[in-house]
Formats: structure tokens, C-alpha cells, sequence
């Protein structure tokens, strides 16, 4: 049976591939682009020129839809205050839910007469009829899976989403691309975040947001080793870039934002055995009572480790490793699976 879909395109191969998958399968295609900020990037001006041109080539409608003022509360505005604070934000997943797959739901329900969605991104969803809950999977070309930063989708946004790339390999993408003659079969692949993408550096967005602040860099007696410009230019586990001399390397330890202090020390020192999640959203299971065993990742590319998960109140939990772990930043996400599967994630909170 024919159905209608709404495609977010962000002018990149992967969205491009997957309304051309769905397209040629016989689904009813609308490409909708998000109008997020001004300036270079593949969700930006020459994204929405490049989606334009794509819809053009599958004889498809497309739609633009000006969303600056979210993107700008709910990224911008959460990571310079984020940073400012000491912490180190991760926007991404925020952005996937709040930016990117609400409100096109929202758009394509109230303006197009549809309820169902899709979007380039690596990973998979699967129904499960013993719980009555989607679950959401790590796609099956792991050098791509996209699952961390889907883990604060909500079911609702599951159960309305499709992920036509879940499970094939970058290759076949781009092969599906010039099979097609999809415009975006050779464009490069974003390599960072659209933020930094636009603005050349993290740092150099963070500089037209926040002002130089002279301070001082201290190990953890409190000795003055060095100056530094901002404690937003420093993330936990740093060693380069820090301007001082040491017979050892030295790592940023903590960042004291109230007293404008980057404080450095061994590497032991940045090693923690467990920390605590808030914001948490379960995914494929419903919220245990009781601890659960799984494997965590602390960042996007980090390898999963063993852990216990122990639920506390107020949608946290707290994370324990088999081994402790090396610079777990607060503001990153924490991401928990059984195997393929994702079990629940939140914000890892700063330390206490």
C-alpha cells in the first residue's frame, strides 16, 4: 500500500538517499528541510539549495520551514550557557528531538496530512508486541550507528518515525545515491558538528557569544600554575592546549566556573568509578525499580563498557563501571544498551 511520508532533507547524501529509497518504492514523498541558522552548513543555506534541487530531480513537493528562533533557545542558547557554567553540552541529541523530529511531526500532521516521518540517520526501529514499545537499535553498519544521539526520542516519535538507511552501510547509501543520479552522491559528508561546521571552531562560536575572562589554571591544591581565557575553552581530560609546563602531563580535572578556575592534575585524577545521569529517557524498556546491568557509552565514538545502572528518583540513575573510566565530561550523554538495543540515556551531571 502507498503511503505518504514526510523526509527531512538536510542537503546531505544520507537524508537525499533515503526519500530516494522511499520514493522508488512507491511511498508518497514530501521533502521537508529545517531552516536552522544563517550561514555554511548542510542544514543551512546551501543544504536547503542542494534539498530543493533533489526534490526537484524525484518529482517531489518540498517545503522550508523557518525554525531559527528554537534552534537558537534550544542549541544556542543551551550550550553557551552550558559552557559558561563549566560544562560541556552535547547538542545533538537535544536537537534530534527537539528541533529536528518534533516539530516536523508537528509540521507534517497540522499542514500535510501526515503521521509519519523519516530521516537520514543510522539506526533502526523495531515494534515489540510482549512490551507495547518501539525499540530503538543500533544500525547494522556499526561504523555509522547514529543510536546515541537518538536515545531522548520519545515513543510517540519512534512509533511516527522510519529510518530507511537502519540497515545498509555508507557504501550502499552513496551507490543508491548515483544509482539515482541524486545530485549529492559525491558531496562530502559533514565531518563536525553544523555549529562549529558554520562558524570554523567551537571555540570561535563560543567567542561570539561569550567574552574573554582572565583566570587562573591550579592543580588540585589550589597552586597557580598559568593563566587561562575563559574556562568554556577547557573540557575535562584536556592535556593539549593548555599552556603550561610540567615535568608530567597534566589534564583539566575540573572546571570551577563560579571561581573561574581550570584545575589540572595526573591522569588518575580525571578517572572516576561511576556518575550520575539525569534527564533520563527509557527507550526500549519500560523504567526498572531495580538495578540493571547493560553496557554504556560516555560518548559518541567511546567503546561500551560494562556498568550497573541503579534508578534514583526524579528521572536519574546512577552509573557504575566494572573499570573506572577516563574524563567522563559532565553535559555528555550517557547511553546504556543490551546489545544492539538501546535501553535508556540522559545528561551526565557534574560531579559534586
Amino acid at each position: 500500500m502507498k503511503k505518504k511520508v514526510v523526509v527531512g532533507l538536510s542537503g546531505g547524501v544520507d537524508s537525499s538517499a533515503a526519500a530516494a529509497i522511499l520514493h522508488h518504492q512507491g511511498d508518497e514523498v514530501i521533502g521537508l528541510t529545517l531552516w536552522l541558522m544563517k550561514g555554511k552548513g548542510q542544514c543551512c543555506s546551501e543544504g536547503m539549495v542542494d534539498a530543493a534541487y533533489i526534490c526537484e530531480q524525484l518529482g517531489i513537493p518540498h517545503h522550508i520551514v523557518d525554525i531559527r528562533e528554537v534552534f537558537q533557545t534550544n542549541i544556542v542558547d543551551y550550550l553557551v550557557a552550558g559552557y559558561s557554567a563549566g560544562i560541556t553540552p552535547l547538542p545533538c541529541s537535544q536537537c534530534n528531538k527537539t528541533v529536528k523530529f518534533a516539530p516536523m511531526l508537528q509540521y507534517a500532521k497540522e499542514n500535510l496530512g501526515c503521521d509519519r516521518i523519516a530521516t537520514g540517520h543510522y539506526a533502526r526501529i523495531l515494534y515489540d508486541e510482549a512490551t507495547g514499545r518501539y525499540q530503538l537499535l543500533r544500525a547494522a553498519d556499526r561504523n555509522k550507528d547514529q543510536s546515541y544521539f537518538l536515545y531522548d526520542l520519545s515513543q510517540d516519535l519512534l512509533a511516527a518515525s522510519v529510518f530507511p538507511l537502519g540497515e545498509i552501510c555508507k557504501n550502499d547509501t552513496r551507490s543508491i545515491a548515483a544509482k539515482y543520479e541524486l545530485k549529492t552522491a559525491d558531496k562530502p559528508e559533514s565531518q563536525d558538528l553544523c555549529l562549529v561546521e558554520s562558524n570554523g571552531s567551537m571555540r570561535a562560536f563560543l567567542d561570539k557569544y561569550l567574552a574573554p575572562k582572565q583566570g587562573d589554571i591550579v592543580d588540585s591544591t589550589g597552586k597557580v600554575l598559568g593563566q587561562h581565557d575563559g574556562v568554556h575553552h577547557y573540557t575535562i581530560g584536556q592535556r593539549k592546549g593548555l599552556g603550561i609546563a610540567a615535568p608530567e602531563p597534566l589534564y583539566v580535572i575540573g572546571l570551577d566556573a563560579v571561581n573561574n578556575r581550570v584545575i589540572v592534575g595526573d591522569r588518575h585524577l580525571v578517572t572516576q568509578p561511576e556518575c550520575t545521569v539525569g534527564r533520563v529517557n527509557w527507550v526500549s524498556i519500560a523504567e526498572p525499580s531495580t538495578p540493571i546491568r547493560s553496557e554504556v557509552q560516555i560518548r559518541y565514538r567511546s567503546t561500551p563498557v560494562p556498568v550497573t545502572v541503579i534508578p534514583l528518583e526524579n528521572s536519574r540513575v546512577r552509573i557504575v563501571f566494572d573499570d573506572p573510566q577516563f574524563s567522563i565530561t559532565p553535559g555528555q550523554a550517557a547511553v546504556w544498551y543490551d546489545g544492539e538495543k538501546v535501553l535508556g540515556g540522559g545528561i551526565i551531571e557534574p560531579f559534586s
